[in-house]
């Protein structure tokens, strides 16, 4: 047969090996002598032999650990599911869930062990009357930005009213770099004049008259009259900013507005009609200010866009991959000591001995 080594044998082959080191020793032949005749190393037919009397067997097995030594602490599935069975998280998919509770400091797992402890329970279903993005479309080709105020979007979206064919009109601006609602208005008619005042509140909040006129933004919008008209046009001109027009019929040109209004009406609590102008000026002065400053932006990173827009995207991410790696690194030491689960507070206190940050607390 020949030498037996750097050979996976199978199951049976070893079982007849160490038939015949057993008979050899039977008739006086050493188990050293018997291994070195059958050119097999003594230790594997020990280990072998060992194997064999336990509940382990002689069949192969993938080498190393049958666990990952990273895997996650009962502790940490156990925060998972608890956060999201609330309700005031039951909106949210697992990447928001996962970047709220990096925020508030629960746990530190990635979106996609998220995900999986959440499908394991059944609570990654749509759970609200909004429907699934399909994620096939695609945007057109742009210039790369490197900050806010390089290029806006604007657009006119319909709001329903209680009266069949009357509607009123929401008008947003918007940072497409940051994701920023710049300014809005609502109003009864769709005209030039009605347009030119969410423009020029953006100019002035933003200071952009104030920068070179090489480094203000270019404005992207669909060729509505609204968009065309002379004062809009020479407004922009005046300004030295230049207009951008999407193509007939094709709001993919500009698809950050698009998608925004589309967010807007998919809210859980979007109400789908308003009553009249005060109903909702009201509503939208509560909406931007919470897409502004708590919403996260999928597109960004997972931070809001008003942290976006002030230059915090990069710090905010970075310090988020900062815990999440401590955080694999504590369970590869508890996993690897083979340690009782720990504690939430134990965890906390390990990660950051001068703080303990709340967290659901179970036992072994």
């Amino acid at each position: 047969m020949g030498e037996i080594s750097g050979q996976w044998l199978e199951e049976q082959l070893k079982a007849e090996i160490l038939v015949m080191v057993e008979r050899a020793k039977e008739q006086g032949v050493s188990i050293t002598r018997a291994c070195a005749l059958l050119m097999i190393a003594r230790r594997r037919v020990v280990r072998w032999r060992r194997a064999r009397d336990t509940e382990k067997g002689l069949k192969n097995l993938k080498p190393g650990p049958t666990e990952p030594v990273h895997r996650l602490l009962p502790v940490e599935r156990h925060s998972v599911l608890q956060m999201a069975a609330k309700e005031e998280y039951a909106d949210l998919s697992h990447r928001i869930l996962a970047v709220t509770a990096w925020d508030l400091g629960l746990f530190f797992v990635s979106f996609s062990s998220v995900y999986r402890i959440m499908r394991s329970a059944n609570l990654t279903l749509m759970r609200g009357v909004q429907g699934p993005h399909n994620g096939r479309s695609l945007p057109p080709v742009r210039e790369e930005l490197t900050g806010p105020n390089q290029r806006w979007c604007w657009d006119i979206s319909y709001l329903p009213t209680y009266e069949k064919g009357i509607f009123l009109y929401l008008y947003l601006l918007l940072d497409e770099y940051s994701r920023k609602a710049l300014s809005w208005l609502v109003s009864w008619h769709q005209t030039a004049r009605e347009a030119q005042h969410p423009l020029e509140e953006g100019l002035i909040h933003e200071n952009i008259l104030d920068l070179p006129e090489d480094q203000r933004p270019v404005v992207v919008n669909d060729r509505g009259c609204q968009m065309k008209a002379k004062p809009i046009k020479r407004m922009f001109e005046d300004h030295h900013m230049p207009q951008l027009f999407a193509r007939p019929r094709t709001p993919n040109d500009n698809p950050f507005i698009e998608s925004l209004f589309g967010t807007i009406k998919r809210a859980p609590q979007y109400p789908g009609r308003f009553l009249d102008l005060d109903d909702a000026v009201q509503y939208f002065g509560h909406y931007f200010p919470w897409y502004n400053l708590e919403h996260y932006h999928s597109r960004i990173d997972y931070v809001t866009p008003e942290q976006c827009h002030q230059g915090l995207r990069e710090t905010i991410v970075s310090l988020r991959n900062q815990k999440l790696q401590q955080q694999r690194q504590l369970r590869k030491q508890v996993n690897r000591l083979n340690l009782k689960p720990l504690t939430a507070d134990a965890v906390n206190y390990m990660l950051n001995p001068n703080k303990i940050i709340p967290c659901s607390v179970i036992g072994p």
